[in-house]
């Protein structure tokens, strides 16, 4: 482990009952430390031939260091939309500007001993050269759908972000097909 601190432990975030109220505030090491409930945003990001974004998170990362992730994004910020975190964590991550604004999909609450925070997925085409954010990002590359799918019993993803990719696999098969 490097000795330098994690990464945003002193970011300010609206702390949410379980209905996703604001209910208070907290730094994000407390809210990390203590299982405050917060609010995070996953952004699917593809680019032009559908591909989907996959990294391995840096071993500076507060929470899930150096995992396999399906998804961009991250924590909301106090005072902060879900749609304003998204746009701007898919911005900030994939290292471009410019990108339309990610599609919301369906929201959730992760909930395990360790964590709790509510979710919201959303989707977004990303036609730009991505120029990925070191310092939260150590490898990267586009993969198809087939290839993502091989790769979830290979590497160790983050646990959030496999479970709101199994989720948003469940929700697709719930649409109609247009």
């Amino acid at each position: 482990m490097p000795d330098q601190e994690p990464l945003s432990a002193d970011e300010l975030l609206d702390i949410v009952d379980e209905r996703d109220r604001v209910i208070s505030q907290a730094r994000r090491g407390d809210a990390t430390a203590h299982r405050l409930r917060h609010r995070c945003v996953f952004v699917l990001a593809r680019d032009p031939e559908g591909r989907v974004f996959v990294h391995r998170r840096t071993d500076r990362k507060l929470v899930f260091p150096s995992l396999y992730d399906m998804f961009v994004g991250g924590v909301v910020a106090a005072g902060e939309s879900y749609d304003e975190a998204a746009l701007r964590e898919a911005e900030e991550e994939l290292g471009v500007q410019g990108l339309p604004a990610p599609v919301p999909l369906f929201s959730f609450l992760y909930d395990t001993p360790e964590h709790t925070w509510w979710s919201r997925v959303y989707e977004v085409r990303c036609d730009l050269p991505v120029a990925p954010q070191a310092d939260e990002i150590a490898w990267h590359t586009f993969l198809t759908d087939e290839e993502l799918e091989r790769r979830l019993t290979e590497w160790e993803w983050v646990p959030d972000g496999a479970e709101a990719y199994q989720r948003l696999l469940e929700w697709r098969r719930e649409r109609p097909t247009p």
